[in-house]
């Protein structure tokens, strides 16, 4: 059924590109910078605390990759309606994207809750890191189901070309996310699960306002939210994802247990300062430039136009190169410095120093992967990312573990060991992008 849309589908020109893409990465900055605040606020608890905190990255990631089964399927199939002007469809695939987002929230979080302990134990922590750790997930459980749906308003809003206002939200919650973890951290002393609680609480006031927004606006009808044919569809196409993230952080686990964590504490809570901290500022800039070629390119193959969606591809190149570029030379200069500002101890300083300095030899090719995945995951071809990530991912156990333990690397094995198969998951999926098979990609 056709009916006017929220917004046409944008020409993939320098403008349009950049009218989606600032405030999608600024969407994305402020969104990472919940990690930021967390582990920023941690500094006030303690070095264990830190580490418990950072290790629980990826536990997060893990969580966010059920939540993007969901989420990850509602954006290709909203753009493609958004494209099509197809009415009905945004209406469905909304509401129908809310019930299983709903549903699979609650699932998840419950399930934090309860094996929160089995999950510290099995990243190797212990003690009082390991009891930190338990700590701060209960408490994030306890306030889940916003996080849960947050992925699903974003990509929502980034697929019928709403950047700019997920960016109003983003800020709205990371100032009442900072306000709060002050007070509720240092003022109040309610260590790790005032940070938790701070995150879920102002998660919450966003994420009202935007799905408000977009139920005024889209109008799914109230039967949608059961309807399990849609939701079907929307899981058909965000699972490959979601698979593709969980194996991500499955595979950090596993290089906590075997190949970080017997390095102690401080390579930990380096590894939460440099991932959840410094690569929390520059993968958004990477990112949001990948959202927005992906809403061209789903946009534009709804409105049957798969030559404009090629072209938003070679329109990408040259701005996430430069980014790539100058995330390499902020690393390499300014990494000390950066880190200084989340720790006053000596030794994890030394260590996430390191972590910047190496990791900085990779931000090229993280650029490049982040735009041939919003290609391919703008056309709802989620099973070719799954191919390139997951088995480059996994080679990452044995061949850190190799760098850091029998060749006596130590912590920059590790990171060496990232870099390599970031190289490589970029070069597979690059040459994915420049195919084009991607256009037929069925949602």
């Amino acid at each position: 059924m056709a009916a006017s849309s929220i917004a046409e589908a944008p020409a993939p020109t320098a403008a349009n590109l950049a009218r989606l893409a600032i405030p999608a990465a600024a969407s994305v900055v402020l969104n990472n910078s919940f990690r930021v605040v967390d582990q920023y606020v941690a500094q006030w608890i303690g070095v264990p605390a830190q580490a418990a905190i950072g290790s629980t990255t990826f536990v997060l990631i893990l969580l966010y990759a059920v939540w993007a089964s969901v989420a990850y399927g509602v954006g290709p199939l909203l753009a493609r309606a958004e494209g099509a002007r197809d009415a009905a469809l945004r209406g469905q695939a909304l509401g129908a994207g809310l019930g299983a987002g709903l549903a699979v929230g609650l699932v998840s979080v419950g399930l934090m809750a309860l094996l929160a302990p089995q999950i510290s134990a099995a990243m190797g922590l212990s003690g009082e890191t390991g009891l930190l750790c338990t700590r701060y997930l209960r408490a994030l459980a306890w306030v889940g189901l916003p996080l849960a749906l947050a992925p699903l308003l974003d990509q929502a809003l980034f697929a019928v070309g709403r950047a700019g206002l997920s960016m109003v939200l983003q800020l709205l919650a990371t100032l009442l996310n900072f306000g709060l973890s002050i007070w509720w951290v240092r003022g109040a002393g309610l260590g790790v699960e005032g940070a938790a609680w701070a995150s879920g609480a102002s998660r919450a006031v966003a994420l009202v306002i935007g799905l408000a927004v977009l139920i005024v606006a889209l109008r799914p009808p109230l039967r949608s939210l059961v309807d399990l044919r849609t939701a079907a569809r929307v899981l058909r196409v965000g699972a490959p994802a979601a698979v593709n993230i969980a194996a991500y952080a499955l595979v950090y686990f596993l290089l906590l247990k075997f190949a970080i964590s017997p390095l102690g504490p401080a390579v930990n809570a380096a590894l939460g300062i440099g991932f959840s901290a410094l690569e929390s500022l520059s993968w958004p800039l990477f990112s949001g430039l990948s959202l927005a070629v992906a809403s061209l390119v789903g946009r534009q193959l709804g409105a049957g136009r798969p030559d404009l969606a090629k072209a938003a591809l070679r329109l990408g190149f040259w701005p996430v190169t430069l980014l790539g570029l100058v995330a390499a030379l902020l690393f390499r200069l300014l990494g000390e410095p950066f880190c200084a500002a989340f720790t006053d101890d000596p030794a994890v300083l030394r260590e996430a120093t390191q972590y910047a300095h190496i990791l900085a030899w990779s931000q090229l090719f993280v650029a490049w992967e982040s735009l041939a995945e919003g290609v391919l995951q703008g056309a709802g071809d989620t099973r070719t990312v799954l191919r390139w990530s997951s088995p480059l991912n996994a080679l990452r156990v044995p061949l850190c573990w190799a760098l850091a333990e029998p060749l006596g690397m130590g912590a920059a094995g590790v990171w060496w060991g990232i870099n390599l198969t970031t190289a490589l998951k970029a070069l597979g999926k690059g040459r994915a992008a420049l195919r084009g098979e991607w256009v037929s990609a069925k949602v």
